[in-house]
């Protein structure tokens, strides 16, 4: 009976100790938020970085998931002559659920991915080590700033990807479906609420902030040279998105929950 149950406590404590140490990350990382001195230089980097590279990703990925939705949509819709519906659920699916969806999981991939591996290779050259003997905090250095930036840019780019998905929708039901296109858009408006727009911002606010944690935490804890950066970067990119997912339908409960 102990042979069973020492690997399930080791296992658990395992998981504990990692849940405590990533607590204390983003409590400290937080506190180092709202507290000078900032660095506006480093923030706006960031935001750069972020946002302004990260789209064109983002934009693909947005106009041909309106363009996939619609020509799904129409071809399971046309089997009980609700075509008229295809505007609704496009504009509602991009803004809810696919647009701050989407935009987490490949501003995670590209971002949280470069923020790992850049914080950790600091790390295990040292450099992290020489800002704080400079009088540095490294945290109001390096983690405040891809905080700050990840959680104002992201509602920005998901605000784009939301206007190029229904755009994308917009062309396949209109130039390949035959859709009336100023009948279309009348449709989208008449249907849009603001509460579909903001509970995607929120969410993008919250996925913003959590690629960014899940990068700085990971690359800041990496250990062993070359090969602890690798899995910092995988670690980074695997655990943001699981959060990402898992924290969708938390807000998705917290706003749409009757």
């Amino acid at each position: 009976m102990i042979s069973v149950l020492q690997p399930l406590g080791r296992t658990f404590l395992s998981f504990l100790t990692v849940t405590g140490r990533l607590a204390i990350f983003t409590g400290n990382a937080v506190s180092h938020c709202v507290r000078p001195p900032f660095y506006p230089r480093m923030i706006l980097r960031q935001m750069v970085d972020i946002g302004y590279y990260s789209l064109p990703v983002v934009g693909l990925t947005a106009i041909f998931t309106g363009m996939v939705l619609a020509l799904q949509s129409y071809t399971g819709f046309a089997r009980f002559s609700a075509e008229s519906a295809i505007p609704n659920v496009v504009v509602v699916s991009i803004t809810r659920e696919l647009g701050p969806v989407l935009a987490g999981l490949m501003v995670a991939g590209r971002v949280g991915a470069a923020m790992a591996a850049e914080i950790g290779t600091m790390r295990v050259t040292e450099q992290i080590d020489a800002l704080t003997t400079l009088a540095t905090n490294p945290f109001k250095y390096l983690i405040a700033p891809r905080l700050l930036a990840g959680t104002a840019v992201l509602p920005l780019l998901v605000l784009i990807a939301d206007i190029i998905g229904v755009f994308g929708g917009y062309l396949v039901s209109v130039y390949k479906l035959g859709f009336n296109g100023a009948t279309y858009i009348s449709n989208t408006l008449e249907f849009l609420e603001v509460q579909d727009v903001v509970s995607g911002l929120v969410k993008a606010a919250v996925f913003g902030f959590l690629i960014a944690l899940m990068g700085c935490y990971n690359g800041y804890h990496s250990r062993g040279g070359a090969q602890g950066v690798g899995a910092a970067t995988t670690n980074a990119v695997v655990s943001a998105s699981i959060l990402i997912l898992s924290f969708n339908y938390l807000i998705t409960e917290l706003f749409f929950a009757r």
